[in-house]
């Protein structure tokens, strides 16, 4: 029992290092805003997810956001906004894989996860996070829809703008990330947690 939690505590804190790591690696997309950028440093959250529960998913997520505080330019408005929707995915991801921790299950969850994850990340936008920017950070709700604007000229709204942009931009990246957690996670799991998962 000690060397499983032992083994746990190991195996979140590496995937806690890849995440930090991985949220450095960035890309910006076409076809959305320039401050939207994708990046794959929810994978470990839902690796830790699948091997050790959801509660492990949601902390891996919660480490990585407060290391990175230390070099935010958000001023922990995009940590926020990382967190809530990683820990999202990672949650109900995980959640669903512990009832039945098969391949098949894998991929359902992760993508119910993906789903659930774009489909809060509108309230928690538009009633949380984008209010913080406009206050916390001095960028005008009216700079931020023109940004919007520049790709899409007839959007009007920062919720239109949210739910034509940043919720399928969401949805995709979960569905990404549970693209490569199929690829790599029996070999993590062995890697990790020292024996073949389902």
């Amino acid at each position: 029992m000690k060397n499983a939690k032992t083994r746990m505590i190991t195996g979140c804190g590496m995937l806690i290092a890849v995440a930090v790591i991985l949220q450095y690696v960035e890309f910006a997309i076409p076809l959305v805003p320039s401050f939207i950028k994708l990046d794959f440093s929810d994978l470990p959250e839902i690796i830790g997810a699948f091997l050790y529960g959801p509660i492990a998913g949601v902390l891996i997520c919660a480490f990585k956001n407060i290391l990175h505080l230390m070099v935010s330019q958000s001023g922990f408005v995009g940590e926020l906004s990382n967190f809530l929707l990683g820990a999202t995915f990672a949650g109900v991801a995980g959640f669903i894989y512990q009832k039945n921790k098969t391949k098949k299950q894998a991929i359902l969850a992760g993508i119910i996860g993906a789903v659930l994850m774009a489909v809060v990340s509108l309230p928690i936008n538009y009633f949380v996070i984008y209010p913080m920017y406009y206050t916390i950070l001095g960028f005008p709700e009216a700079a931020v829809l023109q940004m919007y604007q520049v790709i899409l000229p007839s959007v009007k709204s920062i919720a239109q703008a949210l739910l034509i942009f940043n919720v399928p931009f969401t949805l995709l990246k979960g569905i990404i990330i549970v693209f490569f957690t199929t690829i790599v996670y029996k070999r993590i799991s062995i890697l990790l947690k020292g024996e073949i998962q389902k």
